[in-house]
């Protein structure tokens, strides 16, 4: 006998344990019944437990047919929602802006919060470089991941705040594993490094002078998932999967983190001695209009045309 559908098998398959006169508990489950998504997602802890839903099987379970792919430039995906990812990672800035030059995005989930119990990101000089505070950092080569990154737009406020010029600031871009060379070879007087590097960096004698995300808010959002707004509003129901999905992927995290950084390891590529260095984020999925707020007062601040948009009407869950 030949079927025309998954749905057709399911049907019979019923009827016939129905015939049989058996309780019928179910039927098998089908890539049919799934719901496709395009998941972007960059090679770092941060997007880890997207890593884990789609490897321990957890976006079949929950009804989605997930198709994973690696990006580099964070930068460049709000651009891509819609015709290529359903869903990506992103930060404040990046789709504030994007959305201020006529993007229509749409914050969708959380992913991970910055806290002072517990960050991964941290401003690194030498120990005689005579930095000691924010301020000090004016007139300084600084490295970072990008001059529009979350972590330069934060520490440019924070050295204001602190009494420095930041447009005194020199902002030089250096990927993450070459920064402490780059600051051991005196080319730079400071670095914006995130862990596992940080960790690295401390153990080799560079000292922290601080969390510029921490003089945003404390706690404060920092990467998070967004998709296409008008997709967002038609479909709540795959987002609260995509949600749920990222939960059961952080009660693995909690109950069995060998199996967690062995996942980890397995999409990043790196070490296993360095995998297991790597302090494992804060990661929270929900997300409020109110955590977007203080980066828009910020953007605000440095002049970004943001201040017009509306916090609330950029955010759709799946509630």
């Amino acid at each position: 006998m030949r079927f025309s559908s998954c749905t057709g098998l399911r049907l019979a398959v019923a009827g016939s344990i129905a015939a049989l006169g058996l309780a019928f508990a179910g039927a098998p489950a089908c890539a049919a019944d799934k719901i496709p998504v395009r998941v972007a997602y960059v090679k770092v802890v941060t997007w880890l437990p997207a890593m884990i839903a789609k490897e321990e099987g957890i976006f079949d379970k929950n009804g989605l047919d997930a198709t994973m792919t690696p990006f580099t430039q964070v930068a460049n995906l709000p651009g891509t929602l819609g015709a290529q990812f359903d869903f990506a990672p992103t930060t404040a800035p990046d789709m504030l802006n994007a959305v201020a030059s006529g993007i229509n995005l749409a914050a969708v989930a959380g992913d991970t919060i910055e806290s002072s119990d517990n960050k991964v990101y941290e401003v690194l000089v030498r120990a005689d470089s005579g930095i000691n505070s924010p301020k000090d950092l004016a007139g300084k080569r600084i490295a970072g991941p990008g001059v529009g990154s979350v972590m330069h737009v934060a520490l440019v406020d924070w050295v204001k705040r602190d009494g420095g010029n930041p447009d005194s600031i020199v902002a030089v871009e250096v990927p993450f594993p070459n920064m402490m060379d780059q600051l051991k070879a005196g080319r730079i007087d400071a670095v914006e490094q995130l862990q596992p590097f940080v960790g690295l960096m401390k153990a080799n004698g560079y000292k922290s002078i601080g969390d510029p995300l921490l003089a945003v808010a404390d706690p404060v959002l920092f990467p998070y998932w967004i998709s296409n707004g008008d997709w967002a509003r038609a479909n709540r129901g795959t987002i609260k999967k995509f949600v749920a999905s990222m939960n059961d992927a952080l009660a693995i995290i909690k109950s069995d983190e060998k199996k967690a950084r062995d996942i980890l390891g397995k999409y990043t590529g790196l070490p296993a001695p360095v995998v297991a260095k790597i302090p494992l984020p804060h990661y929270d999925f929900g997300i409020a209009p109110e955590q977007l707020v203080p980066w828009q007062q910020l953007m605000v601040r440095q002049g970004f045309p943001v201040d017009k948009l509306d916090m609330k009407k950029l955010v759709v869950t799946g509630n």
